[in-house]
């Protein structure tokens, strides 16, 4: 039974989720949103050094910063927000 269950726990593991990562969130009208052409600029409260927030399943789950690596970039983790759940 122990087998079964670790195959199992292995594929539910395999299972693959989207992730985003979010740099700032604000709440702008609808008129705002349909007046954006190429070019349009949108500022947001929140200042260039602030952590990105690491998503996964539309629940935020750690944070870090921007690194380039070649010519994309990555995010370093520098903090976890989803604690393990206790039995």
């Amino acid at each position: 039974m122990a087998d079964l269950l670790s195959n199992y726990s292995k594929s539910v593991l395999a299972i693959k989720t989207p992730v985003q990562v979010t740099l700032a969130r604000k709440m702008v009208p609808c008129s705002r949103i349909v007046d954006l052409v190429p070019g349009s600029m949108l500022t947001f409260d929140s200042h260039c050094d602030e952590p990105l927030t690491l998503e996964a399943g539309g629940r935020a789950i750690a944070t870090g910063e921007t690194v380039k690596i070649g010519d994309k970039f990555g995010l370093r983790i520098r903090e976890i927000l989803v604690t393990p759940k206790e039995d």
